[in-house]
């Protein structure tokens, strides 16, 4: 008996105790929150436009279509999958085949797709159609010029998180973190406004794309740098890809190979070799050399003598018959003149062996080996442009020195970051590196590239005649990885503009690697486009040449600011704004906008005056 009441009083308690539990997990569960639960703030990525704020990269909203298995409508499988499957460009069966093979309940179809490519199955979706087929909205990336400076720009991820380029290099700045507790909302990032001119862009593409396919190049590089300031206003490489299809394009064609790719830049680079053995000294411009078809130096001991071959026989040259003529055989005695030390000071004053600072990820330093390295032919070599490596854009950079009087500037890509209320955010200033030559030098050096540029020059083919234009080619052979010596068919050309040369402003420089057409000579392949590229920047900038007309006056134009294109409950008339204008509505997460075309708005949907609810596409046309 005592036993039995034992029992029964366990069981009680037992009871009384889960009564109590289930109790206080209702009340907890009926009770509402004191506080609002806290969302975290979408963040809005900072658009990237170029020097005029034309839009080179914008935030849209794009779409991930997946499924989930257990909510399939497995009577209508058969018209789902056929819907899909011709909605997202799928082969026919290949719905059912990947939902039965799919290991998880949950899988993705496609990824990071435009609005414009799932209208219908958003529509479908909104009808009650398709169950277990989930439309999942998320932030992404639209670059309205395509391939247009690519490298520059860069490409994000499926994390909307920039990979490369400027999106790469100021991914925090663009897509600033949520402050810690801020409540939800949303968080616009900065835009970025480059140093690029998407004209001269176009127009650099154009000219450099014609000599990559003429030549049957493995790459090939032009830039336009202003030299008083370092602003790059034009980086082209080639292969070029396109950032909204990075993924369909090989991984050669995104490498950024003006800062990355490491090269001998051949005699392109006697400019510098001579302009640092005049500031240092060694020779000055009545100093004269004899060139007899080669550079020879005789070496004590058993070691063979030196012999560099030159491009001709010259006879008696002086720094300027150097230049003018790419006399190797003058180089190489004038590098005798000094110490291997200073050689390599001078140099390095231009930049070389150091990385220049440029605003892209992964920039090479190139190669300047120590002095104490150097063999007794490293001194005449190098001065030629040999055993010494070097990125586009260091060679842009130091004759922008040249340009510029002999003081360097910090090659820059960004002009400045703006917050949307229009207050600037930060401003990447023209910063000077240092002085590497004196004024006297640079002019000296600049009026040799101006006669090289003329007849009997190997620059001639450069020349316009209606620009006082100087340059330096280059011819270098390049290394073969497999013998570790001078291949007999891989080449390097090149050829350095600078103009005007009576008050120097640009730099223009173009390499092509290892072309295949009727020419490998930096002096006939790369000169005539350093050419074209110097007439279309001088146009662009307006530079004054002879035979033009110019008209006086004031001065001073009144323009109108462009008006921001913005959308309320109904459609305002869009039509016959610039694409300019349009860039505030690519930031909207409640409404999707798809623009086609250039030019100005001709044509809209909705039309002007009907009611746009959240979720409404917003189609313009413009031309």
């Amino acid at each position: 008996m005592k036993r039995e009441i034992r029992y029964w009083t366990v069981i009680g308690l037992l009871a009384a105790g889960a009564l109590a539990v289930l109790w206080r997990y209702g009340e907890l569960a009926a009770r509402v929150p004191s506080e609002p639960r806290t969302v975290a703030p979408e963040v809005v990525r900072g658009s990237i436009l170029d020097a005029e704020g034309r839009p080179l990269a914008v935030d849209v909203s794009l779409y991930n279509i997946a499924v989930w298995r257990p909510s399939l409508d497995r009577d209508g499988l058969a018209s789902t999958g056929k819907l899909l499957e011709r909605e997202l460009g799928l082969p026919d069966g290949d719905f059912r085949r990947r939902v039965e093979a799919s290991p998880t309940d949950f899988l993705y179809l496609a990824k990071r797709l435009q609005a414009s490519a799932v209208a219908g199955i958003r529509e479908a979706k909104a009808e009650g159609r398709l169950a277990g087929v989930v439309v999942e909205k998320t932030a992404g990336r639209l670059y309205p010029e395509g391939k247009l400076a690519g490298h520059v720009v860069g490409f994000v991820g499926d994390e909307n998180r920039g990979l490369s380029g400027i999106e790469g290099r100021y991914d925090a700045e663009l897509s600033p973190a949520a402050e810690p507790g801020r409540p939800g909302g949303i968080v616009y990032g900065p835009d970025l406004r480059l140093t690029i001119d998407a004209d001269l862009q176009h127009a650099f593409e154009a000219i450099a794309l014609k000599v990559h396919e003429e030549n049957a190049a493995e790459a090939t590089m032009l830039l336009a740098l202003e030299a008083r300031t370092g602003a790059i206003k034009a980086y082209v490489s080639m292969p070029d890809y396109d950032p909204n299809e990075y993924r369909s394009y090989p991984r050669d064609a995104w490498y950024d190979r003006p800062s990355q790719y490491a090269y001998e830049p051949g005699s392109v680079f006697k400019i510098f070799s001579i302009a640092g053995l005049l500031e240092l000294g060694g020779i000055d411009p009545s100093s004269t050399f004899v060139c007899d078809g080669a550079y020879e130096r005789e070496v004590p001991g058993e070691e063979p003598d030196i012999r560099i071959k030159c491009l001709g026989t010259h006879g008696t040259v002086d720094f300027e018959d150097i230049l003018v003529l790419s006399c190797n055989a003058g180089t190489g005695y004038a590098s005798d003149t000094v110490s291997a030390a200073d050689f390599d000071d001078a140099l390095s004053q231009f930049g070389f062996g150091g990385r220049t600072g440029i605003t892209l990820p992964g920039e090479t330093a190139g190669l300047l080996r120590e002095p104490q390295a150097w063999s007794l032919r490293s001194k005449p070599t190098i001065a030629i442009g040999q055993e010494v490596l070097v990125s586009a854009v260091q060679v842009a950079a130091a004759a922008g020195a040249i340009a510029n009087g002999g003081v360097l500037m910090k090659p820059r890509l960004v002009e400045e970051l703006v917050a949307r209320d229009g207050t600037v955010v930060r401003t990447e200033e023209a910063t000077p590196v240092r002085r590497v030559v004196s004024e006297e030098t640079a002019r000296l050096v600049l009026d040799a590239m101006r006669r090289t540029a003329g007849e009997g020059g190997t620059g001639r083919r450069a020349g316009t005649g209606d620009i006082d234009l100087g340059v330096k080619t280059g011819t270098a052979q390049m290394i073969d990885p497999k013998t570790g010596s001078y291949s007999d068919k891989d080449f390097l050309a090149s050829t350095l503009g600078i103009f005007p040369i009576s008050d120097p402003r640009w730099v223009v420089y173009m390499v092509v690697v290892k072309p295949r057409g009727a020419s490998y000579f930096g002096e006939r392949i790369a000169a005539p486009a350093v050419r074209e590229a110097a007439e279309t920047l001088a146009t662009l900038d307006g530079l004054r040449r002879p035979g033009t007309t110019v008209v006086p006056h004031s001065g001073r134009i009144e323009l109108a600011a462009p008006t921001a294109a913005a959308i309320g409950e109904t459609m305002p008339d869009l039509r016959g704004l610039p694409k300019r204008s349009l860039l505030p509505l690519l930031s909207r997460t409640d409404i999707s906008v798809e623009i086609s075309g250039e030019g100005r708005v001709t044509a809209q949907q909705p039309a002007p005056g009907e009611p746009v609810p959240p979720g409404t596409v917003v189609r313009l046309v413009l031309e």
